[in-house]
């Protein structure tokens, strides 16, 4: 379980830095509300999700509950997950609507928020 959760912390933390950079280099802003991105970011891993540092956070917070071998943080994570969730619906997604209008809603019909998957080939 040590090794398990050792490594899901890791891929989480490496998802979430990749997202990041992804961010300053593409998206030529943060993820902050008050530095917010110049171009809506669609390469990377958010070709397969919308939400991969969300999904990086709850590896991390899964990673912990197995390295630390506390259940209870299942709780945490799952309060971590509930307002994430809320959060991205009721004020990031009508956000980057506003923001990105057309362009973002392209992406949110071709991209999944939550479960990963493969791009379509284009053509």
């Amino acid at each position: 379980m040590v090794a398990a959760g050792a490594v899901l912390t890791a891929a989480g933390c490496l998802v979430l830095l990749a997202s990041f950079a992804r961010f300053a280099l593409d998206g030529l802003g943060t993820p902050a509300p008050q530095a917010p991105t110049e171009q809506l970011v669609v390469g990377g891993l958010y070709r397969y999700v919308r939400n991969p540092m969300y999904l990086a956070l709850q590896a991390i917070l899964i990673g912990q509950v197995l390295l630390l071998d506390r259940l209870v943080l299942l709780l945490y994570a799952a309060g971590v997950a509930a307002v994430t969730v809320a959060f991205t619906r009721w004020y990031e997604e009508p956000a980057l609507r506003r923001r990105y209008g057309e362009q973002y809603e392209q992406y949110r019909r071709q991209v999944p928020g939550w479960l990963p998957r493969r791009p379509a080939r284009p053509g």
